[in-house]
């Protein structure tokens, strides 16, 4: 069997290793390599080939799309997929990816049969996935890279931050609190925990939820119960918005735990402690910003 390898990018440990499990379970013959930013992939690209890179997008030090550039401008580059791998799923950024060479592309939360199915694709197309398999190479007819339509599933982009939905009914805002510390307080100071509002994105699955708690580690929410539940250890992306200029911080997340508001099977609203994942210190400037700017907000309140 051929030697076919991979490059894995990305500034979060836990993403690299969901990633490397994936590959491994449906490429048992891969060889993975893994780089923690842009700048270290760069010194690994710089010393040796590879067959596939999977990219991160928002990474420190270097980003995926300037990796990407100096990737494309060394010589013999364009024969290898370089699929970029990201919570960034708005139109505009797909056509700057693909103006810079972009292979593929796949969004944030993925599941593994989704990555699977682009990884196969796209080694297919450089006749990698043949000799992967042990067998004869075929010459593939496919062009180099794709179309916005076909990288974003042939689907009209959505809208790289969805506005917050309306705050659902009463019960996420009680406070997460034992009831006896709740008698204590008068009921507008129950009102002020109110964190905030933001979008949980999981694979094939969106939730609005609301913000009760944030930190630098982890983030509290409350969501409505639906057909899918949420799962331990599951991975995402937190959409968090902040008021003052509208920005959005798409924070890669993972479910820590996952527990119902009330004590009875027909509990509608579940709260879900989300774990950040991300390593970037400009994520964690932002989310630093937007914990801080909780007193002069309605929105938020410095994290527990």
């Amino acid at each position: 069997m051929a030697k076919v390898s991979a490059l894995i990018v990305d500034d979060a440990p836990f993403i690299r290793d969901l990633v490397k499990k994936a590959l491994r379970g449906q490429f048992p013959g891969l060889q993975i390599e893994e780089a923690v930013n842009g700048r270290k992939a760069q010194q690994v690209l710089s010393r040796q080939g590879f067959d596939l890179i999977l990219c991160d997008w928002e990474m420190p030090e270097m980003s995926g799309l300037e990796l990407l550039q100096w990737f494309r401008g060394q010589p013999g580059s364009e024969k290898t997929p370089f699929i970029m791998v990201t919570s960034r799923g708005d139109k505009e950024n797909v056509i700057e990816a693909i103006q810079s060479g972009v292979s593929d592309y796949i969004g944030k939360p993925f599941t593994n049969d989704q990555l699977s199915a682009k990884v196969k694709k796209a080694l297919h197309r450089s006749g990698k996935l043949e000799l992967l398999m042990g067998r004869q190479p075929q010459a593939s007819t496919g062009t180099a890279h794709d179309s916005v339509s076909n990288l974003m599933g042939g689907k009209s982009p959505a809208p790289a931050a969805p506005p917050a939905a309306k705050a659902p009914p009463v019960n996420p805002f009680e406070r997460l609190t034992p009831a006896s510390q709740t008698a204590e307080k008068p009921p507008e100071t129950a009102e002020k925990q109110i964190r905030g509002q933001a979008q949980l994105r999981l694979a094939g699955e969106q939730f609005a939820c609301v913000v009760k708690a944030l930190s630098l580690r982890d983030a509290l929410v409350v969501v409505r119960r639906g057909e899918r539940l949420p799962q331990v250890f599951e991975s995402g992306v937190l959409d968090l918005e902040q008021d003052a200029d509208q920005s959005v911080a798409r924070m890669n997340v993972y479910v820590h735990s996952v527990a119902a508001m009330e004590a009875n099977v027909d509990c509608e609203w579940l709260k879900v402690t989300l774990k950040f994942v991300d390593q970037d210190p400009q994520k964690m400037e932002y989310l630093s910003r937007l914990i801080a700017s909780g007193s002069a907000q309605r929105h938020y309140s410095p994290g527990a």
